[in-house]
């Protein structure tokens, strides 16, 4: 199939590139004019606007979107709404807020043109591994694409989930869930790490032995193992997680549902203090135990 692409970031490269891979035709765009030329190495039909590419591409167009949620899919969405024809299809593929997608569905209704939301997994290994992919939109739409589905997806990686939304409300829970799962890692290691037997242990080795038939056995346990054996301590990154907006939405729809979701939110909070070196709830505790119980302060100099 012939499909474009806007948004040449690491995940629109690995999906570009897995595309060409199956032989699809794929014309790209990104605001970095060398991403798009490194994109033409490697077979994709550059454009140099959002217009130079529906041009390249024929109608019914299929364009694939890989952008950072918010204004920039808001706006990109605009303007590909003016030069579309009825048929044409949209999908996103970013790490969109599911309410985001039912305006903007409805608003390509008005004129015709198709919405597709696409929650993508898989990381940059899913440029050689494959990616898991979940929909939101209308059945048929979905069905038209299945020929760029296969080609992207794992065996059995890609789901129609819904109406429109339901594909970005099935990321963000993943996502969530990835949260909690990350934290928990982090926490484990990090009491191995300050264990009496510390000397002793070889956290890689440590993340491998799990690996190898318990039941918390991951992929995500497999790349602790990959950065631990790299760098024992890890010393030459930072411990500032930035949190990406999912976990967030999760944590937000689990209030409004009522939904109890503890670890998540706590993996969400989590976040928000990694930014910080000197964490002001962290200084009122140490001054109301001086207070109260007359505990030791350690002043700075």
């Amino acid at each position: 199939m012939k499909i474009g692409l806007i948004g040449l970031g690491r995940m629109g490269m690995s999906i570009t590139e897995r595309l060409l891979s199956g032989k699809h035709e794929v014309v790209v765009f990104d605001i970095l004019r060398p991403n798009v030329f490194q994109m033409e190495s490697g077979g994709a039909t550059g454009a140099e606007s959002i217009e130079d590419l529906v041009g390249k591409l024929v109608p019914p167009r299929i364009i694939w979107l890989m952008l950072p949620c918010g204004d920039p899919v808001e706006t990109t969405i605009e303007s590909l709404s003016d030069m579309l024809s009825p048929e044409d299809i949209i999908i996103d593929g970013g790490n969109t807020c599911y309410k985001d997608d039912l305006h903007r569905a409805e608003d390509m209704k008005k004129k015709g043109i198709r919405y597709i939301d696409a929650g993508v997994s898989g990381g940059i290994w899913g440029v050689r591994d494959g990616f898991c992919i979940m929909l939101g939109g209308d059945s048929e739409d979905i069905n038209h694409i299945a020929p760029i589905l296969k080609t992207l997806a794992v065996k059995d990686g890609y789901a129609y989930c819904g109406p429109t939304g339901a594909g970005h409300f099935v990321k963000m829970i993943h996502n969530g869930i990835e949260y909690a799962l990350m934290e928990a890692y982090g926490e484990g290691f990090e009491l191995l790490k300050a264990s009496p037997y510390h000397e002793y242990y070889k956290l890689d080795e440590i993340a491998r032995l799990w690996n190898s038939g318990s039941v918390i056995r991951s992929w995500l346990l497999s790349l602790v193992e990959s950065a631990l054996l790299n760098d024992p301590d890890l010393d030459s990154i930072k411990g500032f997680v930035n949190d990406t907006g999912m976990g967030r939405w999760t944590v937000e729809e689990a209030v409004r549902l009522g939904v109890s979701a503890p670890i998540i939110a706590a993996s969400l909070f989590k976040r928000f203090q990694s930014g910080q070196e000197d964490v002001f709830s962290n200084k009122v505790i140490a001054g109301l135990r001086k207070e109260f119980g007359g505990h030791q302060v350690k002043y700075k100099k």
